[in-house]
């Protein structure tokens, strides 16, 4: 994995380039007052799609564990940056970022209550996904740019066609009907111009059938339907197709942790959410993760979060709530 960075803005004082920066910072704009209209409150707000909501952070938060669900993560105003072991991932309104398989990693964001951040989340539907990258493969696979080493999480910049899609389906996402008739359309020619783009062979890579991404992928579904059944390394191997060192070595080589770690972070953050957003009691969250010992979920919850489950719950309340579509 390669950190990335955002690219500097070269100084221009006239000409072509003028136009285009005023063009991108025009498109942007005219985005983040989008999502601020579809998304007035702090945290998440629901879309008329099911798969895709909005953000809005009105407060910086420090480096703090978090986790996304396969997406695009699309900011169109502030920044976020995500960790990953040793790699870092900005993305803002210049760059997105893709995450291919459901990853617990950490994010800080740059904010103000003057400038919040905005953005827009789609989910990635794993099927459809799947079928537009093997006809991207069997069409024209020489007309695919080059990417750096697979990966399931990387960022990369927004730009041209891209942007223009996404524009159309924030706008899509402003009218009921066109939400219903138009904006899964405009979600699969997202998913093909980030398949088609600079890094989509990264993406490509964790869909494709027989690959150790795709296998390991798999592992991550697994874990991710039955966080609250009893998992066990030797199992999740085997129904990878690896053995149990190769599984170890190959699953690191991508989440950056080990099964038994990946395991324990899905279901406290499984249970932070349900905590937050369902109301449930810590001790009803945690069984309901698959806990049998409650002082043992409050020790291993503080260990991630930094707090106890009710001070997370407290701190966290507006930023994770799920608000509904705004009207």
């Amino acid at each position: 994995m390669t950190i990335s960075s955002i690219p500097a803005i070269p100084e221009v004082t006239g000409g072509p380039a003028h136009n285009s920066n005023n063009s991108s910072h025009n498109a942007a704009t005219n985005m983040a007052a989008i999502v601020a209209r579809l998304a007035p409150e702090e945290g998440f707000t629901a879309s008329e799609l099911d798969y895709v909501h909005f953000m809005r952070s009105n407060h910086a938060f420090s480096r703090t564990p978090v986790m996304y669900e396969p997406c695009i993560c699309i900011i169109v105003q502030g920044r976020k940056r995500a960790y990953l072991g040793e790699a870092m991932f900005t993305y803002d309104a210049q760059q997105y970022l893709v995450v291919s398989a459901p990853m617990p990693f950490e994010a800080d964001t740059e904010a103000a209550p003057d400038h919040p951040l905005l953005g827009i989340h789609v989910g990635i539907q794993q099927t459809l996904a799947a079928e537009l990258a093997l006809a991207v493969e069997e069409e024209d696979f020489a007309a695919i740019k080059p990417s750096v080493q697979p990966g399931f999480m990387y960022s990369t910049s927004v730009e041209g066609s891209l942007a223009d899609a996404v524009m159309r389906l924030l706008m899509a996402l402003s009218s009921p009907l066109e939400a219903k008739i138009l904006a899964p359309a405009i979600v699969k020619e997202i998913y093909f111009r980030i398949l088609m783009g600079e890094q989509g062979t990264a993406m490509r890579a964790a869909l494709s059938q027989g690959s150790h991404f795709q296998k390991i992928t798999r592992a991550l579904r697994r874990i991710h339907e039955g966080f609250n059944q009893k998992l066990d390394v030797d199992t999740l191997a085997k129904e990878s197709g690896m053995s149990v060192p190769a599984f170890h070595h190959h699953f690191k080589q991508v989440t950056a942790t080990t099964p038994i770690q990946y395991i324990k972070a899905m279901r406290l953050h499984k249970a932070r959410l349900l905590m937050i957003r369902s109301g449930m009691s810590a001790y009803t969250a945690s069984t309901s993760v698959g806990y049998e010992s409650s002082s043992q979920f409050s020790r291993e919850f503080k260990r991630l979060f930094g707090r106890s489950p009710l001070e997370e719950v407290q701190q966290m309340r507006t930023v994770l709530r799920m608000q509904p579509a705004a009207a």
